[in-house]
């Protein structure tokens, strides 16, 4: 099973809900999702020429304030680091190979999850409420987000395993459903010079969309049409990137899906119960997206 909820905030002035209204949405899913969950979040984006880095620690939790401090002394970029539990949000203008090369000698370990102006990414295991609660997701501000809660049925139970999957910048994905041909498509990645960290099938689903989006494809949709063609099993995708929300399932669409749109907002989600609590809900257009049939919703 998994659970899978999107959210777009239409009115700039309620940005500011977006935490509020998500949790109840990502508590509901627990049920399909036992094993671990995660978000990723817009928000405003950072000055120009600096980086959202979203890190976690698996294990022991690092001295957040004395990263930053070794990572300019080597570096000699200075970083704003803010500290949720085991997770850190790095705002800073070095790049991401370089973060990578850093973090490969930093000890504890510490792990990249996302990379973007705007994204910010949190993912951990256990029961989602619990994840809500620790990282206070109830207080996040942004335009959208994706979220995700996970039954593992085909790979470990970690938070490298865990949804969302980022490829590039700003650009995160969560899959409710099975990949039968995901090694296929990693052997195809990889000869082009792609790098994966885990063996989960969603990583192949997120990485081939990147992949279109570097060989020319315009947008996301555009990305999506040209990956569906490729992707064979049962899915239900939901994408973000920074303008956009975007949505798709299988041909036999075997995943459930629903979706609330009102003036306010766009809402998605695997049951239409994690939505009901939303204000103006008797009010919204209410439908279940078309198999193969891609929806986009722009911020």
């Amino acid at each position: 099973m998994c659970g899978i909820i999107g959210l777009l905030v239409r009115d700039p002035a309620q940005r500011q809900t977006l935490g509020s209204l998500i949790v109840p949405m990502f508590a509901c899913m627990a049920e399909r999702g036992p094993d671990s969950a995660g978000l990723g979040v817009f928000g405003e984006p950072l000055g120009e020429g600096l980086r959202r880095y979203s890190l976690f620690a698996p294990g022991e939790r690092p001295d957040w304030p004395q990263l930053a401090s070794q990572l300019e002394a080597q570096t000699g970029s200075s970083g704003r680091i803010t500290v949720q539990d085991n997770h850190a949000e790095l705002a800073s203008p070095v790049s991401p190979a370089r973060l990578r090369e850093f973090l490969g000698t930093f000890r504890p370990r510490v792990e990249l999850l996302g990379i973007g102006r705007q994204l910010d990414v949190f993912k951990d295991t256990g029961d989602p409420a619990e994840i809500a609660r620790r990282y206070d997701f109830g207080h996040l501000e942004g335009s959208h987000c994706v979220g995700h809660t996970r039954m593992a049925t085909e790979s470990a139970v970690s938070p490298a395993h865990a949804h969302p999957f980022t490829a590039g910048e700003d650009f995160c994905l969560v899959h409710n459903g099975s990949l039968s041909n995901p090694y296929m498509l990693r052997r195809k990645l990889e000869a082009e010079g792609l790098h994966f960290e885990t063996d989960n099938d969603s990583e192949a689903a997120c990485r081939l969309i990147e992949w279109h989006l570097r060989r020319g494809a315009s947008d996301v949709r555009q990305a999506l049409e040209a990956a569906v063609e490729e992707m064979d099993g049962f899915y239900t995708l939901l994408v973000a990137d920074g303008r956009q929300l975007t949505l798709v399932r299988d041909a036999f669409a075997c995943k459930p899906a629903v979706v609330a749109e009102t003036d306010a907002y766009v809402a998605i989600s695997s049951e239409f119960r994690s939505l009901a609590h939303l204000p103006g809900i008797s009010q919204a257009n209410i439908f279940e997206p078309l198999p193969e049939v891609i929806y986009s919703w722009n911020v």
